[in-house]
């Protein structure tokens, strides 16, 4: 009988266990932890520094639901005893649950909680030491709300940063469960409120789709009002990248019809009209012409000597036949005679004008009434 009875107590035993090792790998039971769950896991991005208590909070509750680990910091999966079979899954899942808690606290806060032995403890101890009560809260958030307005932050930016002080002061305020009309009338009061406090934070470049809005009848939702500024920005972007195009296009002409210019001066620089009187080549005159004047250094003609006979001819207007000969041991008799002819000539020209302009000054001295021989002053 003894024999028997121990036997079937070793049955049971092995049938509780074997019942709770199935209730531990279900999914759906808290003590369950997947094959991602350790130690090091961070469950939020953002840790708790004291002022974003309530966000943290929310968001860190969020996380722990999700994992289906909640119950343990809200104190609802109470501690078994000792010698309970789930005692070893509880006390596994407690000490995963406060590992999680501590990879998102600061290293100074963390080590105030090393010795509490249940993530309820340090639940609450975060919420004692955080928390803050709603009428400070509620005025800091409203401050904050009136205070805030676009300036230099992108549409998306703005709408995050109010929708963020939006929620959490609705999470401040009671919710009624009252199904009536007033309770609608209330929710489209508060999505007024809303609308009109984006709609002045706004810079005032948005100045025409604001007017836009308003004219709304009924007022759309908040999420509407973002979704049409959107637009709004997307097509000035649109319409500020084609002006960039027609800007860089116009440019582009401009910069190609000055290089065709330019490289229409340059192929055209060299030509000129001039034509030298001696050699006939153009792009030179007389007083230039290498011929007449010898060739400049390192020009391969560079030593030899110069004709001059038709430089002397231009300058004296002196006929090319009588200065041809190159010096003037070769000269003849008829172009020595020439030579003579024309000096006299020059000579006679200079007499010429030297005499009409004694009688010019005499006939002026005459008008004046006095003669060039008289003294112009009494004695």
């Amino acid at each position: 009988m003894m024999v028997k009875a121990g036997g079937q107590a070793t049955n049971n035993s092995s049938n509780q266990a074997s019942a709770n090792r199935t209730f531990v790998e279900d999914s759906s039971n808290p003590y369950f932890l997947q094959k991602g769950d350790h130690p090091g896991l961070i469950l939020v991005s953002h840790p708790i520094s004291g002022s974003n208590y309530n966000t943290w909070s929310r968001a860190m509750a969020m996380a722990l639901t999700a994992k289906n680990k909640f119950v343990f910091v809200d104190n609802t999966m109470v501690r078994p005893s000792p010698d309970d079979l789930l005692y070893g899954a509880w006390v596994r899942c407690n000490s995963m649950v406060i590992s999680w808690i501590l990879n998102v606290v600061a290293r100074d806060i963390a080590d105030s909680f090393m010795y509490m032995s249940t993530s309820h403890e340090v639940w609450a101890d975060l919420c004692d030491r955080f928390k803050q009560s709603n009428a400070p809260r509620i005025y800091q958030i409203k401050k904050l709300l009136s205070a805030l307005n676009q300036g230099s932050l992108n549409d998306n930016s703005y709408y995050t940063k109010l929708r963020t002080l939006w929620d959490e002061l609705k999470d401040y305020q009671p919710i009624s469960l009252c199904n009536c009309g007033t309770m609608k009338d209330w929710t489209n009061y508060h999505n007024q409120e809303c609308v009109m406090q984006f709609l002045m934070g706004l810079n005032d470049s948005y100045t025409r789709v604001r007017a836009q809005i308003l004219l709304i009848d009924p007022l759309p939702g908040i999420a509407k009002v973002f979704s049409l500024v959107t637009q709004e920005e997307r097509q000035r972007s649109i319409t500020a990248g084609n002006t960039k195009l027609d800007f860089d296009t116009s440019f582009a002409s401009s910069a190609s019809s000055a290089v065709g210019t330019t490289r229409k001066f340059i192929n055209t620089k060299g030509k000129s009209d001039k034509v030298c009187s001696h050699c006939n080549y153009t792009n030179h005159t007389v007083d230039k012409c290498y011929k007449l004047h010898g060739f400049p250094p390192g020009h391969p003609k560079f030593g030899l000597k110069p004709f001059t006979g038709r430089a002397q001819a231009c300058q004296t207007n002196v006929s090319p036949e009588l200065v041809s000969t190159p010096s003037v041991d070769s000269l003849t008799h008829g172009h020595c005679s020439q030579l003579i002819e024309f000096l006299n000539s020059k000579i006679q020209t200079i007499s010429n004008s030297t005499l009409e302009q004694q009688q010019h000054e005499s006939s002026v001295y005459c008008f004046n009434g006095y003669q060039p021989s008289q003294n112009d002053w009494d004695g």
